[in-house]
């Protein structure tokens, strides 16, 4: 399913490096996960209230939390993908990490609010009555979100991005707490135990501890964390299979958020080589990186006295590099 919506509505769906694509990824994952949001959240809400359930109520709020949440990605990728201006000369791609982020801040708002109703609950118990369109709106809500989960997952790691990766944490939580509030309720209707508020308070715990996680993994790509060392490593590879060139150093990579990444390194060459030799060779190599990796490099050229090479530590290895 999530292959053929991306060939149905993404042109050139495999340039996933494009920015432009990257956009239609976000803005069909954003229409996709409102739809279904709004859908469960009304559904859910209408036999909430009429089971007079206050944790089936709170995972239909959730849903539409993640409306919002669907909303703010939708928003975060088209303002991401406005061009290059003389205030932002890298663009302005660090807007999905701010999307990002304020979908783990909304996550978690939700689970302090399910804490707020599930300790109401547990205080002022009442009965849950378990009907036929319940259980089929919470196991369809479960199959849903499950989908979803994967959905996002998918395009996530197709075109890098934390901003679905939370998307599709928030899709996880949403079926393990929708399962945890459709067993409550059964023990409930089958067994007499008043379980719905301390679901609702687990629920809020569970939903509440996972925002605080994403906004500690969505907050580091805006404090400047350092690139992966597989991304490191890639780039120097690069570099170094290239011939006639005998080491680099000093990488450093910056984010300027997803799909633009712009690095710096030293390359060490042969001080005999010719101006235009080393030119033609450096420029090759920044078309390379850019074409594997997406990665705008800009290569400077170390000569070296190769007579000299013997008299110290061979180069070739490259320092983690620095992104801010």
């Amino acid at each position: 399913m999530t292959d053929w919506l991306s060939r149905m509505f993404v042109r050139d769906y495999g340039r996933v490096n494009d920015p432009g694509v990257r956009v239609s990824y976000g803005i069909m994952a954003g229409v996709v996960g409102i739809v279904l949001n709004v859908a469960l959240c009304v559904a859910k809400a209408a036999v909430g209230v009429a089971a007079g359930s206050v944790s089936i109520v709170a995972d239909a709020v959730n849903n539409l939390s993640d409306a919002s949440s669907n909303i703010v990605t939708l928003t975060g990728f088209k303002l991401a993908s406005k061009p290059a201006d003389s205030g932002h000369p890298y663009g302005h791609g660090r807007f999905e990490y701010l999307a990002g982020l304020v979908v783990a801040v909304l996550v978690t708002a939700v689970g302090f609010e399910i804490i707020r109703g599930g300790i109401s609950r547990i205080i002022d118990p009442e009965p849950v009555e378990v009907s036929l369109p319940l259980l089929v709106v919470m196991l369809l809500s479960i199959a849903a979100k499950a989908w979803m989960m994967s959905f996002n997952t998918k395009l996530g790691d197709r075109i890098e991005s934390e901003t679905l990766a939370a998307t599709a944490i928030d899709s996880r939580n949403d079926v393990i707490t929708t399962t945890a509030v459709l067993v409550c309720a059964l023990v409930s209707r089958f067994t007499g135990l008043e379980l719905d508020g301390w679901a609702g308070l687990a629920v809020g715990i569970f939903v509440l501890v996972s925002g605080l996680a994403l906004v500690r993994d969505t907050v580091n790509p805006l404090l400047g964390e350092a690139p992966s060392q597989e991304m490191v490593d890639r780039v120097v590879a690069l570099v170094l299979a290239t011939p006639g060139i005998l080491g680099v150093h000093d990488l450093m990579i910056h984010d300027y958020g997803p799909g633009r990444k712009v690095a710096s390194a030293h390359a060490e060459m042969d001080s005999r080589t010719s101006l235009l030799t080393a030119h033609t060779t450096l420029d090759g190599i920044e078309r390379r990186v850019a074409f594997e990796t997406g990665i705008t490099l800009t290569l400077h050229c170390d000569p070296i006295d190769v007579s000299q090479v013997r008299k110290r530590p061979k180069a070739g290895s490259a320092p983690a590099g620095r992104r801010k």
